[in-house]
């Protein structure tokens, strides 16, 4: 009996610790927290693809300029 009523001792302990929070709680707040981090990771990788793409329409252009230079 003495096992019985220590294990929920600590289930009342553990409920009532202040700052925890139920796990399912946690969960969707990291599920959350998570999903913005990837959205924001997403826009950025775009940013930077357009900018990639920006540099070689630039080093193109130099290249075909540098082309039609007279000899």
């Amino acid at each position: 009996m003495s096992e019985r009523s220590t294990a929920k001792a600590k289930r009342r302990d553990a409920e009532k610790a202040p700052g925890r929070m139920p796990p399912a709680a946690g969960l969707s707040e990291e599920n959350a927290r998570l999903k913005a981090e990837l959205a924001t990771a997403q826009q950025r990788i775009a940013e930077l693809e357009m900018r990639q793409a920006e540099v070689l329409n630039r080093i193109d252009w130099v290249i075909d300029s540098l082309h039609n230079l007279p000899d």
